[in-house]
């Protein structure tokens, strides 16, 4: 125990918690109710003793003050009944589950050569931060000239909150952009001091509907899937996303976008020339 308080991720993953303990109903988890309850949600003794914890050790996960087990976080996440994604959120703050991530910019010819060769599916490089490191002519014909942006808005959450085609582009605008709001957030949360994701959430906080989901602290987790766009050249098309590791370059990640039906395809095609 550390009686002085943790780092910022003790204190992220405290919120999270209590966040999640506080939309809870004694009813949702088989408790009696209460008319003498003052606030919303469960009381912290009873997500102890659903957990099979103590009291004390509960609040002390809640205000950041301990590091605790797998075991323990499992437990807790059952008691608080929390989705997957939240849970898979939860169970990142062990201690070994958050290795730190500090690639450079740099990007390997095997890397580059691989995005090219993917074309006319549009393809790009990420870092952990969403920066994007590289991309071929497919993934400017689907949205846009990332060598016209700024070098600080070549960025996957920036393209999507604040670049004002986005919204028209992505047919299921809301939903997925909330998933990766999500997934950014979870990312900030294991990394507090990381003067990039302060940056980009302050720009990201400047979008009305990014800073009322942030607050909501959603988290979530990236699932292949495909997504739908309305391209205002190449009309309709609907592409599978799949995300792959370069194990060689920790931290960066191969986002590929691959045509789910053969009218996307060859439109991708034409779209590319």
């Amino acid at each position: 125990m550390n009686g002085g308080g943790l780092n910022g991720p003790g204190r992220e993953l405290g919120a999270f918690l209590r966040s999640r303990r506080e939309r809870l109903a004694p009813a949702d988890v088989g408790l009696p109710g209460s008319p003498r309850r003052r606030t919303p949600g469960l009381r912290r003794g009873e997500v102890a003793e659903l957990a099979g914890i103590s009291s004390s050790w509960y609040a002390w996960l809640e205000q950041g003050r301990v590091r605790t087990s797998e075991q323990v976080l499992r437990s807790v996440a059952r008691a608080l009944r929390l989705a997957p994604d939240e849970t898979a959120h939860v169970m990142s703050f062990v201690e070994h589950a958050a290795p730190s991530e500090q690639p450079s910019g740099w990007v390997s010819r095997n890397l580059l050569s691989l995005v090219e060769a993917l074309a006319p599916n549009p393809a790009v490089v990420l870092d952990p931060h969403w920066d994007l490191l590289a991309w071929n002519s497919g993934y400017t014909a689907l949205l846009t000239d990332l060598a016209r942006l700024a070098p600080k808005q070549r960025n996957l959450l920036w393209l999507v909150f604040r670049w004002p085609p986005a919204r028209t582009l992505l047919a299921s605008w809301e939903p997925e952009a909330r998933s990766l709001l999500g997934q950014f957030r979870a990312k900030v949360a294991r990394h507090p001091e990381d003067g990039r994701y302060a940056e980009i959430t302050e720009e990201l906080l400047t979008d009305p509907d990014a800073a009322r989901w942030y607050g909501r602290r959603e988290t979530s987790a990236f699932h292949p899937s495909v997504r739908h766009f309305r391209h205002p050249v190449a009309g309709d098309l609907r592409l599978r996303y799949v995300k792959l590791a370069a194990v060689d370059e920790p931290g960066h990640h191969l986002l590929a976008y691959l045509p789910d039906d053969r009218p996307t395809e060859e439109s991708l095609r034409v779209l590319v020339g």
